[in-house]
């Protein structure tokens, strides 16, 4: 049975480095600036940490995201196993279903979903980056990208998706105008003017990121799973929380 709660110390996130896949280069469609400010150059790239100081800031920023809590979203990263520029970017875990219910019956059976602790804090999102490919892409779609799964997060921020009329709820009825979408508030938040640094690291490929570092680092932590709380006879035990 797995656990319902996964906790951590104040300082234990687990961090591990970013791995360059075997196989075929990819061609890149861009190669950033060197001269961009990422960081101290002898430190490696601490990705969770920089895109949490880029969401604090857009949230700080812009209105449209005010409902979001930063310190409530787990950013980490999942290894990419090949080069290849397409296939999974990102994505957002909610931690809870609808309407932030911690539990949900389905067919005469009650779940739950894995509860995150960091320290005294429980996170109620978490977000994946498909990593080194995400950062080998060009600066404008690894923006959108990142506006593409901050807007999947409930307008409540109470764990669940946002979610829309219609059969197709997560994507709306046309995922080309909910990508638009996101642009237009990556687009926003940039017009903004806000500190370029920022976003620096999102200038430069995996590769400049790396030889600038040393390595590039990130939180990994597994995919949260949702738990029968009471069990029957030849059914499974648990799922995965994206499943749903």
């Amino acid at each position: 049975m797995a656990q319902l709660e996964l906790r951590w110390g104040a300082n234990a996130l687990p961090i591990r480095a970013v791995r360059l896949p075997r196989g075929r280069a990819a061609a890149t469609a861009f190669a950033g600036q060197p001269w961009f400010d990422t960081g101290p150059r002898e430190a490696p790239l601490d990705f969770s940490a920089s895109i949490r100081v880029l969401l604090a800031d857009i949230v700080q920023r812009r209105p449209e995201w005010s409902h979001l809590q930063p310190r409530k979203i787990l950013i980490g990263f999942t290894q990419a196993s090949s080069r290849a520029l397409f296939g999974l970017q990102a994505r957002v875990t909610p931690l809870r279903f609808e309407q932030g219910q911690l539990r949900k019956r389905q067919n005469g059976f009650v779940y739950q979903i894995q509860r995150y602790f960091h320290g005294d804090d429980e996170y109620l999102y978490l977000l994946t980056f498909c990593l080194p490919r995400f950062l080998d892409q060009d600066f404008d779609h690894k923006m959108i990208t990142l506006f593409h799964e901050l807007y999947h997060m409930s307008e409540a921020f109470d764990g669940d998706l946002r979610r829309h009329t219609g059969r197709y709820h997560l994507h709306s009825h046309s995922k080309h105008e909910y990508d638009r979408h996101a642009s237009d508030l990556a687009r926003a938040y940039l017009a903004d003017n806000p500190d370029p640094r920022l976003s620096a690291f999102l200038r430069l490929n995996f590769q400049q990121l790396q030889e600038r570092h040393g390595k590039v680092v990130g939180i990994v932590v597994p995919r949260p799973k949702i738990i029968p709380l009471f069990l029957q006879p030849n059914r499974s035990a648990a799922r995965h929380a994206d499943e749903y």
